[in-house]
């Protein structure tokens, strides 16, 4: 990289500092002129189209953005469930739109379901949409909904918690409330009967003791995180079943003077939880956040707070504060995301360090160290000071995929309430190197790696190290290093190589591959490791099988050099064809197939593997 370059690159992130100091990101006012108190907002990307962005207000606004949140268009949604405020949208990986929100249906009674309507247009038209958890005369309140984007088995799952109440408001001791929880496998046309999550229940105040803020947050491997605020604290429920059961509720954190509270100029406000999964390839991929605010340091001095389980949600560690003013000053609305491509956590909340009396900013927190750190920036343009007669609502929002991260807020101007996005490009966010796949060993003796790397940190490109190492048997590890590369640009690398040991003749045995990304500035990160099983030899091979003889199941072992189609027929004494066990392209590397004979009688069987150009058969003892 030539000095200058160097020079460029150092004014352009000097730039961006001071541009965060300043909060000189655009910002976009998304509603109409004339709306009638919109609040309470969600905004949501296009995973298919990350140009298209959904957001909704109170109670029943719908917008959209086709150019990147540049300009928006408003509508307003319609159900004959009736559409009642306490909006949510999203995305599933298929590109279909949901919006979740309350009812107030003509045949029925205020709240008393929850509703989820689809749009596979980006929210053009929508359906009449699914109601959920109707219970006469119980109310059901404050829902929020998720999907599943992972390669788990339950990719595309809907889900959706809420608070059920008794009687809402009531005073009486005989009324309580409970989280509920519900799901859907056909991408919301359907819904399952509630679950109860909420071990103990609360209060019907809409308070402290009353158990809200339930948040669904799905897990790289599917797992479901529910977290809530009630009279126990912050509780938390999880199902690594897609959602078919659930188990005892966890405690994560206290809740410091609960999360009903005064802020002047405001109405109501209150400090729910919101529960977050990384799912990325970062370091950090498994994590699980909880963000809230509290009163904890004072009537005068609310603040953010983050924890995060780094075991499923079984431990959690001390609380995070995540605004890093040195103020007594108001810090509150809180919400928060985690980009699913960089790991990087994002927080929006009002913010009033800089300010006097109810006069207000926006700020985001963005972490890039698993929450154990934060970086604040001011994201709104201007101040704005809200008064105690125009409600707020409950909660702001914010979205972020592959670096592009958009706030949502609610800002008033004299009576008028309105709706804002700014618009961040958070490019100095690391992109963590991805390995997409890998073969084994072909018969020249190479082993083939895939690799896919992810945008980088500047826009001169970066060095690539490989690195493989073999563990042995006393975890000794040997460790051979090729040649450094230098990818340019700023774009995704789908590149495949082929490595092949030169200095040392390497076994049968446990590789592991990774790559080792190398900033400008000579910082740099590592992928994860993935685990290549190596084929010393370059046979084919149909191992004996084990145990044998067998009662009533066996492991059957072959060996591929190279990538082939290959069928393992099972066969009795005369030849009668009886199972087939496999029938499939397979990588190379060395293979196992499990053979149960419970349905078949003692005797001698053969089996028999073949390829392209081989043929192999051995026999094995069946006793009963």
């Amino acid at each position: 990289m030539t000095r200058s370059s160097k020079l460029f690159l150092i004014f352009s992130f000097s730039i961006l500092m001071m541009s965060s100091i300043t909060a000189q990101y655009q910002n976009i006012k998304i509603n109409n002129a004339g709306s009638t108190d919109p609040e309470e907002v969600t905004i949501a990307v296009n995973p298919v189209n990350p140009d298209v962005l959904a957001a909704g207000a109170n109670i029943s606004y719908f917008y959209r953005s086709t150019d990147g949140g540049q300009t928006w268009t408003q509508s307003l949604m319609n159900s004959t469930l009736g559409v009642w405020g306490d909006p949510c949208v999203l995305f599933d990986s298929l590109g279909n739109l949901y919006y979740g929100h309350l009812s107030n249906p003509n045949s029925g009674y205020w709240i008393d379901r929850i509703v989820i309507q689809r749009s596979t247009n980006n929210g053009a038209t929508w359906n009449d949409g699914a109601g959920i958890g109707f219970n006469n005369p119980k109310n059901q309140d404050k829902e929020w909904i998720a999907t599943d984007m992972t390669q788990s088995i339950y990719r595309d799952n809907m889900y959706v918690s809420w608070t059920e109440f008794d009687n809402y408001g009531s005073g009486s001791s005989s009324d309580s409330s409970r989280i509920l929880f519900s799901r859907s496998t056909d991408h919301g046309i359907t819904w399952s009967l509630p679950l109860r999550l909420s071990d103990r229940g609360g209060d019907c105040f809409d308070s402290d003791n009353t158990v809200e803020g339930a948040v669904p947050a799905v897990g790289p491997n599917g797992e479901i995180y529910v977290s809530w605020a009630g009279p126990l604290g912050l509780m938390l429920d999880k199902s690594t079943d897609g959602g078919v059961t659930f188990g005892q509720d966890i405690f994560v954190a206290d809740f410091p003077g609960g999360w009903d509270y005064a802020i002047p100029g405001i109405w109501r406000s209150n400090g729910l939880p919101i529960t977050a999964a990384d799912i990325s390839n970062s370091p950090y991929r498994g994590n699980v956040y909880v963000c809230w605010s509290d009163q904890g340091n004072g009537a005068s001095d609310t603040d953010i707070f983050i924890v995060k389980s780094t075991d499923g949600g079984e431990t959690w560690n001390t609380p995070v504060r995540v605004n890093d003013d040195a103020t007594a000053r108001h810090q509150f609305f809180v919400w928060m995301t985690v980009d699913p491509i960089t790991g990087a956590i994002y927080t929006v909340f009002y913010d009033r360090r800089n300010t006097t009396g109810s006069v207000t900013d926006v700020y985001v927190a963005r972490s890039t160290d698993g929450g154990n750190t934060f970086e604040n920036f001011k994201v709104s343009e201007s101040s704005f000071t809200p008064n105690s007669g125009v409600f707020f609502g409950d909660y702001t929002n914010i979205a972020a995929f592959n670096k592009k991260v958009y706030p949502i807020w609610m800002r008033l101007d004299g009576s008028n309430l309105s709706v804002w996005t700014a618009l961040i490009d958070d490019s100095t966010v690391t992109v963590p190197v991805e390995l997409t796949s890998f073969t084994g060993a072909s018969t020249d003796g190479k082993i083939y790696l895939d690799w896919q790397t992810a945008t980088e940190k500047n826009n001169s490109g970066f060095e690539i190290q490989r690195t493989i190492s073999l563990k042995g048997a006393n975890d000794e590890t040997k460790m051979n290093w090729s040649a450094i590369g230098f990818i340019e640009g700023n774009g995704t690398s789908s590149e495949q190589h082929n490595y092949e040991f030169i200095d040392q003749p390497f076994e049968s045995g446990n590789y592991f591959y990774r790559l080792k990304q190398i900033d400008f500035d000579g910082s740099f990160e590592y992928s994860k490791e993935i685990e290549i099983k190596f084929l010393g030899t370059t046979d084919f091979k149909l191992n004996q099988n084990y145990p044998n003889p067998f009662n009533p199941s066996t492991t059957i072992g072959y060996e591929l050099p190279e990538k082939s189609f290959i069928t393992i027929k099972i066969y009795d004494v005369l030849g009668k064809e009886i199972k087939t066990l496999v029938e499939r392209i397979e990588t190379a590397g060395v293979h196992e197939v499990l053979f149960d004979a419970s349905e078949l009688s003692s005797g001698i069987y053969l089996y028999r593997m073949k390829t392209g150009k081989h043929e192999f058969t051995r026999s094995m003892i069946y006793l009963k």
